[in-house]
């Protein structure tokens, strides 16, 4: 079973992370200092916060060509979770600066009507639709939820690339799948029984040949 590496880029609570990882069966490592990642390696991108700034922090620790390197030419996995799976997008309304580009999709602001009831940030607990057959999601007929804390959303351009949507106000993308690269929106750390199965499917399915 490969070791699942947690760089740090100083934006997210890596420590649940590793705790959710150990549970699920795996070995997870915080890797402070940036150095490549070897082939019997998985990658976790965990993060919360502001786009710039953590695009900022990749760039300044030496990250962000390291995990390019180890996503496309070496075919890494890896899973984005939060503000994780937007960095590997192309840009943000959020923000100025580039994503990492791994995705073809723009990350947009909820964007809702003063009258409107719905709140922003979309937080709290939200059922998923699973829109097609993968590694990643349980195989399941029970009703999945999962814990959210966002303001803003994924909207990819290439419709194949939707794994799963949610609904606030309008269906969203909440994880996404493209090649050896996943991403999902919500936090599957803070998710309980459906988290885990999530973490643990990431850990013993995917990229274990």
């Amino acid at each position: 079973m490969k070791k699942i590496i947690i760089p740090d880029y100083g934006s997210g609570n890596y420590a649940s992370i590793v705790r959710m990882v150990e549970k699920a069966g795996g070995i997870a490592e915080i890797v402070t200092n940036a150095r490549p990642i070897a082939d019997d390696e998985k990658i976790i991108m965990a993060g919360v916060g502001a786009f710039d700034n953590g695009m900022k922090h990749l760039s300044s620790l030496g990250w962000s060509e390291i995990l390019s390197d180890a996503i496309i030419r070496q075919k890494i996995p890896v899973l984005g979770i939060c503000l994780g799976m937007q960095l590997m997008c192309i840009g943000s309304d959020e923000g100025s600066l580039p994503g990492l580009g791994w995705i073809k999709a723009h990350v947009r602001h909820f964007n809702f009507p003063d009258s409107s009831p719905l709140k922003v940030p979309h937080m709290g607990w939200n059922e998923i639709i699973v829109s097609r057959s993968n590694d990643l999601f349980p195989n399941t007929q029970e009703a999945q939820r999962f814990y959210f804390t966002h303001s803003y959303f994924v909207d990819c351009q290439n419709q194949m690339d939707v794994l799963a949507l949610c609904h606030h106000g309008n269906h969203f993308v909440a994880s996404f799948h493209h090649d050896n690269i996943y991403g999902v929106q919500f936090h599957p750390e803070k998710s309980h029984r459906f988290g885990l199965a999530l973490i643990s499917n990431f850990v013993k399915k995917i990229g274990e040949g």
